[in-house]
C-alpha cells in the first residue's frame, strides 16, 4: 500500500470525473456497539470444487476452512497430539503384568556345568528346556501414578498447542484474505479512474481543436491519463501478489481461479470493556492453557523422580519345564513366586539430580506462564485500542470521501462553465480518489483489526 501512497502523493496533476466519485463505497456505521465479538461468518456461498481453472466464490470461513484442511502445520499439531496420546497408554503400561518366555538349549561335554540362560539346572546341559516369567507391579510409593497424570496433562498441553496453531492459521488466513479483497477493491478504483480519465482527455483534445480549451489543458489531460494508468499498473500487480499469497496460505494451484466474496456484515463498533476480553483471554487461550498444562507436568514429573528414592515392590513368578523335545514332553515341572522389593541406597546421586533438574523445570514453566498472561494482557489492550482507532478512521475517511465527492463535483461544474483552470480540477480529483482509496483501506483494516481481537482473546476458529 506505500506504493499507492507515494503515487497518490506525486499525482499533483491527476483527474477523475463523478463516475469515480459515485464508485466510493461509504461505510455503513452503526449506532449502537456489539454486544459481542463474533466473527465467525455463516454465508451460503462457498468454494465448489478445486478443478483448474473452475470458477469458485469463496468466503472467509471458506478460506479459513481450506487454510485448516490445508495447513501442514495443523496437520503436525495433530499428529504430535496423537503420539502424546501414545506417551500416555506408554505410562500406563507400567501397572500391567509383564509375561516373558524362555527357551534354552545346550549342547556340551558331560560333566560339565556351564549355565543354559537363567534355567541353571546340572540336567539341562545336555537338553532344551523352556520356561516363562510373569511380574507385576504392587507398588511404587506413587511413581507410576504420577508419571500416568504427567503424561496425561501433556496430552492435553499437546492438544492446547495444535489449537493455538489453528488460531494462528485462522488469523494469518483473514489477513490474507482482506488484503486481497482490499487490493482487488483498490484495482477497480484504479480502472474507473483510468476509464474516466480517457473520456476526459477525449473531451478536452475536441475541445483544445476547436480553440476552447488551451494545449496547457491538453497536456494535463495527457499526465492524468498516463499516471492513472501507472496506478493501474501498481494496483494490478499488488492484487496478484495478494491472491498469490491468499493461494499460499489455501494451499490452492496457482492455476484455479475464484472470486472473493466480500464480508457483507456492517460494520459495528466492538465491546467497550477492554478488561472483560483481557479477563476471556486469559480464561480461554490455548497457548496459555498449554503452558499450564506444561507446568502442571512438570510438577508431577518432579514428584515421581524424587519418588524413585522410595522401594519399588514387585509380584515374581516362573515356571517351565525339561527337557523339551520334539517327540515328547515330559512332567518335569518347575516353578516358583514371591515378592520381590528393590531399596536404592546409593547411584551416585542420580535420582536427586533428576529430581532437582525436574523442579527447575517446573519453575521455568511456571515463569513463562507469568510472562505469557503479562504478554496477553498488552496484546488484547493493543488490539483493542487499535481496533478502536481503525473504526474511527472508517468514520473519518467515510465524511472525508463524501467531501471529496462534493468537491469534485463543484470542481467539475466550475471547469465546464469556465470559471476555474484545470489545475483546480485536478487537485480535486486527486482528494477525491485519495479520499476513496484510503476509505477502502480503512474498511477492511477495521474487519482485520476485529480478527486480531478475537484472535488475542482465543476465540475459536
Amino acid at each position: 500500500m506505500k506504493k499507492f501512497s507515494m503515487l497518490i502523493a506525486s499525482f499533483v496533476c491527476c483527474a477523475c470525473l463523478p463516475l469515480v466519485a459515485q464508485s466510493v463505497k461509504e461505510a455503513r456505521l452503526p449506532a449502537a456497539p456489539l454486544a459481542t465479538l463474533d466473527l465467525s461468518q455463516t454465508g451460503a456461498a462457498t468454494a465448489t470444487g478445486a478443478g483448474v481453472g473452475q470458477l469458485q466464490h469463496l468466503t472467509r470461513a471458506e478460506a479459513e476452512r481450506l487454510a485448516i484442511q490445508n495447513n501442514p502445520r495443523i496437520s503436525v499439531g495433530r499428529l504430535l497430539a496423537l503420539a502424546q496420546q501414545q506417551a500416555v497408554k506408554e505410562a500406563q503400561s507400567a501397572n500391567l503384568p509383564t509375561l516373558d518366555g524362555e527357551v534354552a538349549a545346550v549342547d556340551s561335554e558331560n560333566g560339565s556345568r556351564l549355565s543354559a540362560g537363567t534355567l541353571v539346572a546340572s540336567r539341562l546341559l545336555t537338553h532344551a528346556g523352556a520356561g516363562g516369567n510373569l511380574t507385576q507391579l504392587l507398588t511404587d510409593f506413587g511413581r507410576t501414578h504420577n508419571l500416568i497424570l504427567a503424561q496425561k496433562l501433556e496430552e492435553k498441553a499437546a492438544n492446547a498447542s495444535a489449537l493455538a496453531t489453528k488460531q494462528e492459521i485462522v488469523l494469518a488466513t483473514d489477513e490474507a484474505f482482506y488484503t486481497a479483497l482490499s487490493a482487488q477493491a483498490i484495482l477497480q478504483v484504479a480502472r474507473q479512474t483510468v476509464a474516466t480519465r480517457q473520456t476526459t482527455e477525449t473531451q478536452v483534445s475536441q475541445l483544445t481543436r476547436n480553440k476552447l480549451k488551451s494545449t496547457l489543458d491538453l497536456s494535463f489531460a495527457d499526465v492524468n491519463l498516463s499516471q492513472a494508468r501507472l496506478l493501474q499498473l501498481d494496483a494490478e500487480g499488488n492484487a496478484g501478489s495478494a491472491m498469490a499469497a491468499l493461494d499460499s496460505m489455501l494451499g490452492l494451484d496457482h492455476s484455479v481461479n475464484y472470486e472473493l466474496v466480500d464480508d457483507t456484515t456492517p460494520l459495528t463498533a466492538q465491546p467497550p470493556d477492554v478488561d472483560q476480553l483481557i479477563q476471556t483471554a486469559l480464561q480461554q487461550r490455548p497457548d496459555l492453557q498449554a503452558l499450564s498444562y506444561d507446568q502442571q507436568s512438570s510438577q508431577k514429573y518432579a514428584r515421581a523422580e524424587w519418588e524413585q528414592l522410595l522401594p519399588t515392590i514387585k509380584a515374581a513368578g516362573t515356571a517351565g519345564t525339561v527337557p523339551i523335545r520334539s517327540s515328547e514332553y515330559s512332567e518335569n515341572w518347575w516353578g516358583a513366586v514371591g515378592v520381590n522389593m528393590n531399596i536404592p541406597i546409593f547411584n551416585g546421586f542420580l535420582y536427586s539430580s533428576q529430581a532437582k533438574a525436574a523442579e527447575y523445570k517446573a519453575q521455568a514453566a511456571r515463569e513463562r506462564s507469568r510472562d505469557l498472561r503479562d504478554q496477553i494482557v498488552r496484546d488484547v489492550r493493543t488490539a483493542w485500542l487499535q481496533a478502536n482507532t481503525a473504526y474511527q478512521r472508517v468514520g473519518v475517511t467515510a465524511q472525508l470521501a463524501k467531501e471529496a465527492n462534493l468537491a469534485l463535483q463543484l470542481a467539475q461544474t466550475r471547469y465546464t462553465l469556465g470559471l476555474s483552470s484545470i489545475v483546480e480540477l485536478s487537485q480535486a480529483q486527486l482528494q477525491q480518489t485519495s479520499a476513496a482509496i484510503d476509505n477502502t483501506n480503512a474498511e477492511y483494516q477495521y474487519r482485520l483489526a476485529l480478527a486480531a481481537v478475537n484472535y488475542q482473546i482465543g476465540a475459536n476458529p
